[in-house]
């Protein structure tokens, strides 16, 4: 398909002494790639223009199978309804900084995108996509722990470089969206239960600790005789404002969280440890921060010990506590994910496994609270 030229005109002037081909040259020598994805890129000219205005960038391209599968999506029309949805989309496809293949390794990056529009993300600076190299592959974590796959690394232009991936990255949810989805039901359920999704949602820059359903249900003795303060204190004390701390952030340090107490954090082995509860998964991306996934329920008044990184399962910080007899607290209500998430089923502490996606998530407008709306099933996700 031909491109406007129009439409790259300003982006065909921006130039560097190191490369002379401008964006459009660039993306017109893929065509064959990236054809379905030029056609996208005409019916946004604010991100072509917002483009225009951009040095040192790194645009991931999604393939013309991954955009095929997003237009002809029968969702695709409430996608679009979105005002700002697909400019947001493409910008966060565009990396802020020039990475060619060879910056990325099995350390992963968090690296900060061009989508800044505060009615999808509430992260300063731009909401991070993850990027690591698994096999010899550079794969990019989004939303949910879904991912892309470099197919094509380094077409260099003007301002930066572009790298062709087989994938569509999915803009990170809101916190009880992405709790709720990444089938950690009892922790959405006790966010509600707290009356603290409003307070999470709209949180800027979070990290947050949350256990699992297992972690839960440890506990499920103590949980039902808890009053909302006791509970809100509890779930304050997995919070962490201000901070946006990745794995790669994490080192041996303390954390001020939001009921005012420390976390202990240590790392061990290269395992994760928030006190004595272990980080199983790392870096699930959310709207406003990140969230680990630790195998225990903090309890601010049981801070003390060394965490064991050889015990397979942590010992609740409950004095007496034991599984309830009524199921996993807080999970009535709350629905389960219809879609085995990776971020579900990663017990990895460590680099993320490779996988592939072909579709997205649909994004919630900051602090909403609802159903995700999820489109491409099971092609768009893969167990780690």
């Amino acid at each position: 398909m031909q491109f406007k030229q129009s439409i790259f005109l300003a982006l065909a002037s921006s130039t560097t002494a190191q490369n002379t081909q401008s964006l459009s040259d660039a993306l017109q020598s893929q065509n064959s790639s990236l054809s379905s994805l030029n056609t996208l890129l005409l019916q946004n000219p604010g991100l072509v223009q917002q483009l225009s205005n951009a040095q040192n960038v790194t645009i991931l391209a999604p393939n013309n199978a991954a955009v095929d599968a997003l237009v002809n999506s029968p969702d695709v029309g409430n996608l679009l309804s979105q005002p700002g949805y697909l400019e947001a989309l493409l910008s966060y496809h565009v990396l802020n900084g020039t990475y060619f293949a060879s910056n990325f390794s099995n350390t992963p990056q968090f690296i900060p995108t061009l989508l800044t529009n505060q009615t999808f993300t509430n992260v300063t600076g731009g909401q991070r996509v993850e990027a690591v190299t698994n096999n010899d592959n550079v794969t990019f974590y989004s939303a949910l722990k879904q991912n892309v796959t470099v197919e094509n690394a380094n077409v260099n232009f003007t301002g930066g470089t572009i790298h062709i991936v087989n994938g569509i990255l999915a803009i990170p949810q809101n916190v009880t969206d992405t709790l709720s989805n990444a089938n950690l039901t009892a922790a959405a359920g006790a966010v509600a239960a707290a009356d603290m999704t409003q307070t999470l949602g709209d949180a800027r820059d979070v990290t947050i600790f949350a256990p699992n359903n297992e972690a839960f249900n440890a506990i499920g003795n103590i949980v039902g005789n808890l009053s909302t303060d006791q509970l809100q204190s509890i779930l304050g004390y997995h919070v962490v404002n201000g901070t946006v701390g990745y794995s790669t952030d994490l080192g041996n340090t303390t954390l001020r969280t939001e009921n005012g107490q420390d976390i202990n954090i240590r790392v061990i082995d290269g395992q994760v440890f928030a006190n004595l509860a272990r980080v199983t998964v790392p870096n699930i991306l959310v709207e406003n921060g990140v969230v680990h996934v630790i195998d225990q329920v903090l309890n601010p008044d049981n801070t003390s010990g060394t965490p064991n990184p050889s015990e397979t399962s942590a010992t609740p910080a409950f004095t007496s506590a034991s599984s309830g007899t009524t199921g996993i607290p807080f999970t009535s209500g709350v629905s389960t994910p219809t879609t085995t998430f990776p971020a579900a089923t990663s017990a990895s502490a460590g680099n993320e496994g490779t996988s592939s996606s072909s579709g997205l998530a649909m994004p919630m407008k900051t602090a909403a609270v609802g159903a995700a709306a999820l489109f491409g099933g099971a092609a768009m996700l893969a167990n780690l």
